[in-house]
């Protein structure tokens, strides 16, 4: 099997949703959120401090999370397309509420007919290389 990768429209529509995602994520758009999560039992979403198995506990850690602090800034955004149908997005953030940690994301992006959903997502922050942890 021959997979094309980084097909430019693919690329280009997975960049769209990550943005759609990231603007939905800042600003505790929910219901945009809940969207952009594949509804199914087997979506998952590890977090910072919780592990979430399934679309409804996913959905329900968003509706109970405090709003405060979503701001963030990205950097090192990769979007890897893997044929027509399946993606990667990898992004680096910060956030002003966290000095001297950087977070990391990684979502899987699935074509679905409904259009691209995420079926896969785990959030991490470590501290930032050189950062004093004193």
């Amino acid at each position: 099997m021959n997979v094309e990768i980084d097909l430019p429209d693919v690329v280009a529509e997975v960049r769209a949703a990550f943005t759609e995602y990231e603007k939905a994520l800042t600003s505790n758009d929910v219901a945009k959120l809940d969207a952009l999560f594949h509804k199914d039992a087997r979506t998952l979403r590890y977090g910072i401090g919780e592990n979430l198995y399934g679309y409804d506990a996913i959905a329900a850690f968003r509706a109970a999370r405090n709003p405060a602090g979503l701001m963030r800034e990205t950097s090192g955004t990769m979007i890897t397309a893997y044929g027509r149908d399946t993606a990667i997005a990898s992004t680096l953030f910060k956030r002003n509420s966290v000095p001297g940690k950087i977070g990391r994301q990684m979502q899987t992006w699935i074509r679905f007919p409904e259009g691209w959903r995420i079926v896969a997502a785990h959030v991490s922050i470590i501290d930032l290389p050189g950062a004093n942890s004193a």
